[in-house]
Order: C-alpha cells, then structure tokens, then sequence
C-alpha cells in the first residue's frame, strides 16, 4: 500500500512495447516511483503489456484501466498481469466502483478513482459503500491544449476533510505543475513520457530520463 507521508511519481507509459523497453531500464529504482501502464498501452498491449512492465520494473505497476463496467473481471486480470494498483472512472456506475473497490481490497490492490470529467467528486465518493485508496483529479489529454482548463485542487481539502484518501494529480504535469500540487495538497502526480512530436507536457523520451525522473522526485519532496 502507499503511505500518506511520503510523495509519489507516477511515471506513464502511453505508446508501445518498444518505447517502454528502451526507456525503462533507465527509470532509476525508487519506491516512491510508480510506473503506470497508460489506458491507450493497454488499448494497444493488452494485459501482456502489464506484465512486461511488471517485470522489467520490479516496483508497483499502476494499471489504468479506466474500468466503467465488468470490474471485478478486469481488475483480476491487472492482478494477475502484475499490476498493484488499477483505475476506474469516476462516471462508471456506482455499483461498478463499488466492486471495483472491494477487489482491489480482496486481492491487497491499491483502488484509485479517476475523476476525469467529474465536477463535484465528493458528490460520488459519498454514494460509494468504502472509499477508494487513492483519488485521482485529472485533466484530459485533450483538454491540455484548451485555455483555462486545469487540474482541479480546489476539491482537495473537501475530500480530504471526510475521506483518508490520497490524491493523485494527472494532466500536463511539468515540474512546476508538479510543484503546484504538492503544495496544494496532493500525494502523487502523474508525468507522462512523451516523444518531441507529441503535443503533451511530459519528460520527452529523448531527454535524460534519470535526471528527470530525480528532479521531479526533489520537487515532490
């Protein structure tokens, strides 16, 4: 499980096998760097996908599997990939998060709710039977290019007043973005690995991807 104390990097693959061959080994060891096999990986990798990351990885596998039905199928198959850790969406079903969570904490899984596109999570964590391990405000890929969209902190100290949860912050996270969320409370963000053509905010896949994996676990601290 993941501790409160500590701050966390969540380092997204998105594309394929290959990139994550080439640029994994290079991600220094540290338990409080996460690797997250990223929903379009998954799309494109399957469950096969997670276990190469699993293994090369060694540390805790984040599976975003963005679960809107079929939960406890498709959190036992994350399980069994390896992974410690998998998403379900804020929107899906209330029954759906409820027994997303409730194997999540059968098999010793960390559950993470991804509120993309949700204006008032607490409204859905209060309809929930437990809460999640880990509550995600997140900003889409594609509302990172829309003026004014942000991650939304603002819903912070809400949840946190009623809920011993932790907050994960996803979507165009850079150092300073990064920065801004630890200061406003959050317990993880998220950094995407991206290539120099890509339009998204993330460590490029051609940059040093040790430095910047320790630069930003010092800006976390």
């Amino acid at each position: 499980m993941l501790e409160q104390k500590k701050r966390y990097l969540q380092i997204a693959f998105n594309n394929d096998l290959n990139e994550v061959i080439r640029i994994l080994p290079k991600i220094p060891k540290n338990e409080r760097i996460l690797i997250e096999a990223g929903t379009p990986f998954i799309k494109k990798e399957g469950f096969y996908g997670i276990q190469l990351i699993s293994n090369l990885w060694g540390g805790k596998v984040v599976a975003d599997l963005k679960v809107m039905d079929g939960a406890l199928r498709e959190v036992e198959l994350a399980y069994k990939a390896g992974a410690a850790a998998a998403t379900v969406l804020g929107s899906a079903p209330i029954e759906t998060v409820n027994l997303f969570i409730h194997k999540c904490s059968e098999l010793g899984m960390v559950s993470m709710i991804d509120m993309i596109g949700v204006d008032e999570p607490i409204k859905i964590l209060l309809k929930l039977k437990k809460p999640p391990n880990v509550v995600i405000l997140h900003k889409g890929r594609d509302e990172e290019g829309t003026r004014g969209k942000v991650i939304k902190y603002k819903h912070i100290n809400k949840i946190k007043s009623k809920y011993n949860v932790l907050i994960s912050a996803a979507g165009g996270v850079d150092l300073k973005e990064a920065r801004s969320a630890i200061f406003n409370g959050s317990n993880i963000v998220v950094v995407n690995i991206v290539s120099k053509e890509d339009p998204w905010t993330g460590i490029k896949s051609d940059e040093n991807i040790a430095e910047m994996a320790e630069m930003f676990l010092k800006t976390i601290e």
